[in-house]
């Protein structure tokens, strides 16, 4: 919600009642956490497996608009 204001009353309305756009937004969550840790990571980074979890969180976040339309 925080990444996406303009859904955000979209968002914690349909969240309460649509388990699919919750575990979506659960997914995406971790998926931007494992992110930023890879981001922080110290000396030679995983530049793969950044590439990966910045498509991840784009594929996700494209799910989730396309329920809230």
């Amino acid at each position: 919600m925080l990444k996406m204001p303009a859904l955000r009353g979209t968002l914690q309305i349909l969240s309460a009642t649509n388990s699919d756009l919750l575990g979506l937004c659960g997914a995406y969550e971790d998926a931007s956490t494992a992110l930023e840790r890879l981001r922080r990571e110290k000396g030679n980074p995983n530049r793969v497996a950044i590439a990966e979890y910045e498509d991840l969180c784009t594929e996700l976040e494209d799910d989730i608009i396309r329920m809230c339309q």
